[in-house]
């Protein structure tokens, strides 16, 4: 148990590397940069692995497989965490991934390399959600914003290391050690969490997996992967549509299971953790766009090189991490809600000034949209979480907490399916003037910003209470 209630001048940045927090600081951090390289070396490396390996045909399953085993693999999560422990959790997901790192990096065909990727994101995706799970275990309320805000960095850090790192490798070695770097990163994460991690926080009787349920989570998300390269538009919707029922029901079903998945008021609209979920979705759903169909218009709309494009692209992570830091120091919860509701708030601003900027031809007001996003991000990911953290139901905080770094890559998923829905309908693919791929561009984006007013009317419905906003600990 942490101390309860302190002065918000006793939070500082520095308790963070103190000795009662360092390791836990690092152990959580490493999670989030296992994630996050992976990402950006798989990415960078991949196309230079199918030149020697082949399977052109194959490389975006490499991508679709991992997305869908890290979300069963996160909503697994706090279901392991109670049943094995964290420590064991942990550990086990972390051989998981390692498994995987190996397989796909000495792989001699694309079909083990999908073997690998499979393993990799199941692995992976219980790492991250048992990370956020530990966060309120872990830490003080006081310092959660903070602990957010260095894991904002991690990202930052991965969106221009990652793929310089990988870059390198691959031209001077091989697109196998691109790979290989998660080896020593995984080995350091599970010495950290044989270290800081408890062996088991609760006591609990066998419980049944729920294979049904996560199979149905898979099949859901597959779907909406799918969605996104099938030829005809009807076809796409029918996709999307059929996962929106499957993964609908899912949580229906979940409410009335004895072993849940999920917060039993997950996606309710009278409580703050239902409604602060929907804001944690609707978010990245607003804003997968941008990561799709940004980079490419910005080089087929006004002929930037990949690095122009992606200095723009990377923008979005600098904007977050930054904000996130300098309002970490936050502690009035009147002025945390509010910057609640800014977030989403700043999303659509965002992605409304993209829309001017390309309907302009002003590359300098797009970089601003893209910022704002960033911002927006960054100004609010940290305390929603935290508040929706805070507001579970008794015995329901690890199933909150672990729910959230799922949900944001379901969100991801799903805005990139609903983006390539739109641009489809939109004629982006067969755009050949710069007036055609504009007018299209602008119709994506304005979609998306009508998706991200869904998240800001959510924001400004969270219902707050002095506990979800106050810097009280309640672990």
């Amino acid at each position: 148990m942490h101390e309860p209630h302190e002065a918000p001048s006793d939070a500082s940045w520095s308790e963070l590397i103190r000795p009662q927090y360092s390791a836990a600081t690092t152990t959580l951090c490493l999670g989030v940069a296992l994630f996050a390289f992976n990402g950006f070396l798989v990415s960078t490396s991949l196309p230079t692995a199918v030149r020697e390996i082949g399977g052109l045909k194959l490389i975006s399953w490499a991508f679709t497989l991992y997305l869908v085993f890290s979300i069963v693999g996160g909503a697994s999560g706090a279901l392991l965490k109670g049943r094995l422990g964290p420590r064991r959790a942990l550990v086990g997901a972390a051989l998981v991934f390692l498994a995987g790192t190996l397989i796909a990096a000495f792989a001699s065909s694309m079909t083990e390399v999908l073997v690998g990727r499979a393993f990799q994101g199941l692995g992976e995706g219980v790492i991250a959600a048992i990370c956020y799970a530990l966060i309120p275990d872990l830490f003080p309320s006081r310092l959660v914003a903070k602990v957010f805000g260095a894991e904002a960095v991690v990202w930052a850090i991965a969106a221009f290391g990652g793929p310089l790192v990988a870059g390198i490798l691959t031209e001077t070695v091989s697109w196998r050690a691109a790979f290989l770097v998660n080896v020593p990163m995984a080995l350091i994460f599970i010495a950290l969490v044989f270290r800081i991690v408890p062996r088991s926080t609760i006591d609990t009787a066998h419980l049944s997996v729920p294979f049904v349920r996560l199979i149905a989570i898979g099949g859901g998300i597959m779907l909406v992967a799918l969605a996104g390269i099938m030829q005809t538009l009807t076809m796409e919707v029918l996709f999307v549509v059929g996962a929106a029922v499957i993964l609908t029901a899912v949580v229906l079903v979940d409410r009335r299971s004895r072993t849940p998945l999920f917060p039993s008021d997950a996606f309710a609209l009278t409580s703050t953790v239902g409604i602060g979920l929907w804001v944690v979705l609707l978010m990245p759903v607003a804003q997968a766009s941008t990561s799709v169909y940004l980079v490419m218009t910005l080089q087929n709309l006004w002929g930037y090189g990949p690095t122009m494009a992606g200095a723009f692209s990377a923008s979005f992570a600098v904007a977050w991490s930054t904000i996130a830091i300098l309002v970490a120091n936050v502690q009035d919860p009147r002025r945390r809600s509010w910057l609640i509701r800014l977030g989403p708030t700043l999303l659509v601003t965002g992605l409304a000034v993209l829309v001017l900027g390309f309907s302009a031809d002003l590359p300098g007001v797009v970089l601003v949209g893209q910022m704002s996003i960033g911002a927006g991000f960054g100004v609010s990911w940290g305390f929603l979480s935290q508040t929706v953290m805070e507001s579970a139901k008794d015995g329901e905080r690890d199933r909150a907490s672990a729910l959230l770094p799922t949900l944001q890559s379901a969100g991801y998923a799903i805005g990139a399916a609903v983006a390539g829905l739109v641009a489809n309908a939109a004629n982006y693919p067969q755009a050949t003037s710069p007036d055609a791929l504009r007018d299209a561009t602008m119709t994506i984006f304005a979609v998306s910003t009508m998706i991200g007013l869904a998240a800001m009317i959510a924001g400004f419905a969270l219902p707050f209470r002095r506990k979800t906003v106050f810097a009280v600990d309640l672990s």
